[in-house]
């Protein structure tokens, strides 16, 4: 099973409140069979504690220290906000990343997105992106795939 995969991008999705957008990103790890439902409530969780909203128009939302149980296998998904989220930032988050790292590979995840968003045109790469294989594509490099 791939981290990351076109079955967990989404393109144009919308969102009324960041705890809506945080699910999807979830959503889509349940589906994938890398975490199960609970791991969500515990993404929200983390939320609570702390904004997981990095700048630039990213957040990376993902469970609590607690929710390593629920982790069945290392998984990515990429969410997709044309329209953006208010996740209490100077900006609103366009692109949401939800991880689930089985192991020590919750931060090599983190660290990998981080290089790949410290380009200043990656976030606009990602906007412009016609295709979940075009995003796929920008997160091969980092070994995503």
């Amino acid at each position: 099973m791939s981290i990351l995969s076109t079955e967990k991008i989404v393109l144009d999705a919308k969102a009324s409140h960041k705890n809506e957008a945080i699910r999807l990103a979830g959503e889509l790890l349940v589906k994938a069979g890398h975490v199960t439902e609970d791991y969500v409530d515990k993404m929200l969780e983390r939320e609570e504690i702390v904004s997981t909203y990095m700048g630039g128009g990213l957040a990376i939302p993902h469970g609590t220290k607690e929710a390593k149980s629920l982790v069945k296998s290392t998984g990515m998904s990429i969410v997709r906000f044309p329209e953006g989220i208010d996740f209490g930032g100077d900006e609103p988050a366009f692109v949401v990343i939800g991880i689930a790292g089985a192991g020590g590979e919750h931060m090599e995840i983190l660290t990998q997105v981080a290089m790949i968003f410290s380009d200043d045109d990656s976030i606009e790469k990602v906007m412009d992106a016609r295709t979940k294989e075009e995003i796929l594509a920008i997160f091969q490099g980092g070994d995503f795939a």
